[in-house]
């Protein structure tokens, strides 16, 4: 399993935490998503079927800004 960390603004409350764990378990292939919303970071554990850019495009879709990225 590949294990990809985001740093992000705008994850403000829970209700917006609620929205970005809904979309994101449901792009194919991501297998774990973990939100933290006082650091801003989002984990998203995924499996070769899942497209990063699609993960990426639904972060950004609920309403949070990227500001960096790590591989774990």
């Amino acid at each position: 399993m590949n294990r990809i960390h985001y740093e992000t603004s705008g994850i403000q409350n829970s209700e917006i935490k609620t929205q970005l764990k809904n979309a994101l378990d449901k792009i194919n292939g991501v297998s774990m998503v973990n939100i933290d919303v006082a650091r801003g970071s989002i984990e998203v554990g995924f499996n070769q079927s899942a497209d990063e850019n699609l993960i990426k495009s639904c972060i950004e879709t609920v309403g949070c800004e990227i500001t960096g990225q790590s591989w774990e």
